[in-house]
């Protein structure tokens, strides 16, 4: 393995979740509000989502379930 396939295993994303309009009626938003989202908001909201899980345990989060991972390795 050359050195640009090195890199790009190490690039390699994975998804970590996702947000649907299921979600928001499970969080009690009614389905007339849910009606008025764009695509585009739901995109905006996922980003915020995003942001927000990152600045609140994501790095954690990624340090414990990895270690989980590697114990059974």
């Amino acid at each position: 393995m050359n050195t640009k396939e090195k890199i790009e295993q190490m690039n390699k994303s994975f998804a970590v979740s996702s947000v649907c309009r299921l979600d928001l009626l499970q969080q009690g938003f009614t389905k007339k509000q849910i009606a008025k989202i764009t695509d585009e908001d739901m995109e905006r909201i996922a980003c915020k989502m995003g942001d927000a899980y990152c600045e609140n345990g994501f790095w954690d989060d990624l340090q414990i379930m990895t270690d989980r991972i590697l114990e059974d390795k």
